[in-house]
């Protein structure tokens, strides 16, 4: 096999005009000598990734950054979205014949079209579940809650859809992205795992046993929004105080425009609530809870909630978490329907006499060798490999 072959000299460009899971896919193609470019929207590279192949459009950033800063919400996420097309124009031109481009909904159209034309191969990182799946299911969601926003912009909804005709693999974290795609009509073996590493160094179990005289602690550090199922998160909370009268939920102040409105019907109950926390800050709350709670309608792989089970916290999760995936009913958490507060109580109680009553050191609830990072590439690069696109 000569040289210039595909097979034998694999370019990899990956392509995010903000930081995401792609970095991972990217440290792991420049360790084993197959990364040519990372292009990102960003100030700054990141690590595993030399400068020489790292390209980076500030201005792309700098727009984000404003418009973060100064407009509202759903409106800043709107124009964010809007740069797309610029940041895929500007990727585009910096592409070569043979190029395989890894990149997610709606960033890079022309370049997976380019690409497919030119002898390469795109690669979606699916972080979420399919478009349309994605669109019907929570668009339903916010007609239940009188939602007058969308679920995301509509022009961007309408960009990630059509990319779908240009993706030749899938790089899915869950059964649940999984299937939304196969329901569709998507080839089966054209999707490949992508399960999401944890920072284990980190997210690890408090140093001492469960104080006795804590009361029964909830914890959910994801912002709350109608996707991630806040309503029925807090109407759960509400039901388990009838039991547990001095029962905790500790929550991080990122509340989202779709659930803003919503948030005056549980301004009784006595939520903690949390700024946004840097990670070593965030592990010592993990650390505090008994439980991680997330009700969510739509996540391709709830990272938080594995951070949590590495930091000792049994989880209530539904089955569209991606992070259900882990879950050993009895063993280390519960899984339960979405949309039912109900079962969130009784999955909760469940729990709730055996963590009060723990006396002992907490320890992992996952398998470190599930969510270590030398997992995650050696998986990603093998599977790379069997499609003979890597040496």
């Amino acid at each position: 096999m000569t040289p210039s072959s595909p097979a034998a000299e694999p370019r990899f460009v990956v392509a995010t005009p903000a930081r995401s899971v792609c970095d991972h896919n990217a440290r792991a193609l420049e360790r084993a000598g197959a990364l040519r470019l990372l292009a990102l929207g960003t100030r700054r590279g990141t690590a595993g990734v030399p400068p020489e192949r790292t390209r980076l459009n500030l201005l792309v950033g700098l727009a984000s950054h404003a418009a973060a800063r100064v407009l509202p919400q759903f409106t800043a996420e709107s124009l964010r979205l809007r740069l797309h097309p610029w940041f895929d124009r500007w990727v585009l031109r910096q592409l070569r014949p043979g190029d395989h481009v890894i990149s997610s909904y709606g960033y890079t159209n022309a370049c997976f079209a380019w690409a497919r034309r030119h002898g390469g191969k795109t690669f979606l990182d699916a972080g979420n579940s399919h478009p349309e799946h994605f669109w019907s299911l929570l668009e339903e969601e916010h007609r239940r809650w009188n939602c007058p926003l969308p679920p995301v912009a509509h022009h961007h909804f309408e960009r990630a859809r059509v990319m779908m005709a240009e993706v030749d693999y899938v790089l899915s974290p869950s059964r649940f992205v999984r299937e939304s795609f196969v329901d569709r009509g998507f080839p089966p073996a054209r999707i490949l795992r992508n399960v999401y590493p944890v920072d284990l160094r980190l997210f690890q179990p408090a140093p001492q046993p469960r104080p006795k005289n804590r009361p029964l602690t909830l914890i959910s550090t994801g912002a709350l929004t109608l996707r991630k199922g806040t309503p029925y998160l807090l109407e759960a909370f509400r039901l388990l105080r009838q039991r547990h009268p001095s029962c905790r939920l500790l929550l991080i102040r990122d509340i989202h425009n779709s659930m803003r409105p919503l948030l005056a019907n549980y301004r009784d109950l006595p939520i903690e609530w949390s700024p946004p926390l840097p990670q070593p800050q965030l592990v010592q709350l993990l650390q505090s809870a008994d439980l991680f709670v997330l009700p969510s309608l739509e996540e391709g792989l709830v990272r938080t909630a594995l951070e949590a089970m590495a930091c000792g916290l049994p989880v209530v999760l539904t089955p569209h978490c991606g992070a259900d995936d882990f879950v050993r009913p009895g063993v280390n958490g519960e899984v339960v329907p979405i949309r039912d507060p109900e079962a969130i109580v009784e999955a909760v109680l469940k729990w709730a006499d055996k963590v009060m009553a723990s006396g002992e050191l907490p320890r992992r609830l996952v398998e470190e060798h599930l969510l270590a990072v030398e997992r995650f590439e050696t998986e990603f690069l093998d599977q790379l490999r069997g499609l003979g696109l890597l040496g």
